[in-house]
């Protein structure tokens, strides 16, 4: 009889082992923020499914228990939990209950990963590619010639690096034209339109704006920061006009070229009025850096509060531990709420100073979401500036935003409710 109970206890015990699970809180009691996102990244890749606890707890994970998952956890210094099956139904039915706003959203597969990014060195880093490195999620990088060869529909996800999609190099052609840097970037660009059959860098930008929005509309998730949203937009707004003056393009721009703009071609702004001095650091009036009011000290700006329940992918990409942000400037420091499109969905604003951060909208079987401003946790950097070391800020809730939009893609689609 000793020996029957002891096997029924054994077996037991390891039916309560299978039926554990790792929550892994992602509120104020979370260690490594950023590094969570790694660890449920980590375990889409071993093909075990997350559960993505809409504002439960910041936006908590949970997932079955595994030895090797609690490992990594420990190894990557995040704050976990071990329960047992009763308290994750309990959470579960918590969360179900139609009168709070939570939600439970099935991670059930590793995006794969790429980020549009020059392969050489320029004075400045990218906030992306420092999360990913950061989270410890894999990515690779791919340029205009992958672009061009039609590469992209081999990922899910795209990142678009601070990039100047109007061909005119950021518009540093002022301030730094004498730099050793932007001799060599230009001299590659050059180099890359030729290799690839176009007269100029603007023509080969325009021609991976384009291949970038093809992606977009089969069905990829396109994310992008700072200047590369607007100088995006522009390209395709001014497809097939001459907006480069001589000293970006080797000849004079289409003075009507303003008059020429078509706003349907672009994802999320309209109206805009493009910037043509070379002297100015400045692309469109998309961008207000220049024009805005608002202090450092009081630069701040407020995610909005969507219904888990009724809209989980605006929830998703909103899901933080803190609700009210702060600002961080770029080459493009926030949006101008009068030109954006009103099927755009905002996600973030400084609504006293008219300004969007953080956006989002549908192309095709596609989605795109642009975030303003350079570095979250560097509130204005400069060329040549070193890049910002994420184990000071491993609890950032602006990259936390980054973050979100590279699982998103991992969630399993719901059937639209009616």
């Amino acid at each position: 009889m000793k020996k029957i109970f002891f096997t029924l206890a054994l077996i037991l015990f390891s039916f309560v082992l299978r039926a554990n699970y790792i929550l892994i809180p992602m509120d104020d009691t979370q260690k490594n923020h950023l590094k969570a996102y790694g660890i449920a990244y980590f375990t889409l890749q071993k093909e075990v499914e997350v559960s993505w606890l809409l504002n439960y707890k910041g936006g908590s994970f949970m997932i079955k228990y595994y030895e090797s998952i609690e490992k990594e956890c420990v190894v990557r210094g995040i704050t976990f939990e071990i329960i047992a099956d009763a308290q994750a139904t309990a959470i579960i039915t918590e969360i179900s209950d139609p009168e709070v706003n939570m939600d439970e959203v099935k991670l059930n597969k590793a995006p794969k990963i790429a980020v549009y990014s020059p392969k050489n060195s320029l004075p400045w880093d990218d906030a992306v590619t420092l999360a990913l490195t950061y989270a410890e999620i894999p990515y690779v990088v791919v340029y205009d010639e992958e672009v061009i060869e039609g590469n992209l529909p081999l990922y899910d996800w795209l990142h678009m690096h601070h990039e100047d999609f109007t061909g005119q190099f950021g518009k540093f052609w002022y301030a730094y034209q004498n730099a050793a840097w932007y001799k060599a970037d230009l001299s590659l660009n050059e180099e890359m339109a030729r290799k690839l059959g176009f007269k100029k860098v603007s023509e080969m930008k325009l021609a991976v704006a384009k291949k970038i929005r093809d992606f977009v509309t089969g069905g990829g998730y396109l994310f992008a920061m700072c200047s590369a949203p607007d100088s995006y937009d522009v390209a395709l707004a001014a497809d097939g006009e001459d907006i480069c003056e001589s000293m970006f393009d080797g000849d004079p721009m289409d003075q009507n070229a303003q008059s020429k703009l078509n706003y349907d071609n672009c994802f999320a702004f309209k109206n805009f009025k493009i910037v043509t001095n070379p002297y100015e650091y400045e692309i469109s009036s998309i961008d207000v850096t220049q024009t805005r009011k608002v202090l450092a000290a009081n630069d701040f700006f407020s995610l909005f509060d969507f219904s888990a329940k009724w809209d989980p992918v605006p929830t998703m990409l909103c899901q933080d531990h803190e609700n009210v942000l702060k600002g961080f400037m770029g080459q493009t420091t926030a949006f101008n709420k009068e030109q954006i499109k009103s099927n755009v969905l905002i996600l973030g604003e400084n609504k006293a100073a008219g300004e969007a951060r953080y956006i989002h909208g549908e192309y095709g079987k596609g989605t795109w979401t642009f975030l303003s401003g350079h570095d979250p946790e560097d509130y204005n950097h400069m060329v040549g500036d070193p890049k910002t070391d994420l184990n000071l800020f491993p609890n950032s809730p602006g990259y936390r935003l980054i973050l979100n939009n590279v699982l998103f893609p991992a969630a399993k689609k719901k059937k639209q409710k009616t």
